[in-house]
């Protein structure tokens, strides 16, 4: 069966996992928010493992997509809102005193945002390298802290990954003239150029 949208093959796995991702939030919201710890867990560590396995279906049986990538984008940004809220939550003795570096990062994800908007109207679903290894090394913490315990030195990792990631995403936000598919990153983008 399929499900065209603007010339695209829109049903399938990938899509269908990101979709559960954009569904599921407001459950894992609303179980934050009234406390529920434990099922906030689990079902946030499910929605961590959906996210990585729709990317790695959709590389692997090339089921890339535009509305997939989107799709992704607006589940990952859904995901990152469920972290922070869970850390401030849950976990909050345990970041407070590493939370300088968690700042950073939420500055730079935010900046990137303003920055997006400002210049394309909207914000762009640039999957490139460093971003997206940042997202699956930030799974992994995240999966680990939730299910697990803090480890810093990971955390360290982690979060200090996605600042590097998002200050090249950001320098190459600046330097493109328009959204194109297949940025890697800013070391290709030089190469070319």
């Amino acid at each position: 069966m399929k499900l065209i949208y603007k010339g695209e093959n829109i049903l399938n796995v990938p899509n269908a996992l990101s979709f559960y991702r954009l569904l599921m939030f407001p459950v894992i919201l609303a179980l934050a928010l009234l406390g529920y710890e434990l099922w906030f867990i689990v079902l946030f560590c499910i929605s961590l493992i959906t996210d990585a396995l729709d990317g790695l279906i959709a590389r692997t049986f090339n089921l890339v997509t535009k509305f997939g990538a989107q799709l992704d984008y607006l589940a990952d940004s859904g995901s990152y809102v469920l972290a922070i809220i869970g850390i401030a939550l849950f976990k909050w003795p345990d970041i407070q005193p590493h939370a300088w570096l968690l700042y950073v990062f939420v500055a730079l994800i935010i900046i990137h945002y303003i920055i997006a908007l400002n210049k394309f109207g909207k914000i762009p679903g640039l999957h490139i390298f460093s971003v997206v290894a940042s997202g699956y090394i930030q799974g992994a913490f995240l999966f680990t802290l939730f299910a697990y315990d803090f480890i810093p030195w990971f955390y360290y990792f982690a979060i200090g990954w996605g600042v590097l990631a998002y200050i090249e995403k950001i320098i190459i936000m600046l330097k493109i003239k328009e959204i194109r598919r297949g940025v890697k990153g800013l070391y290709w983008m030089m190469k070319n150029n």
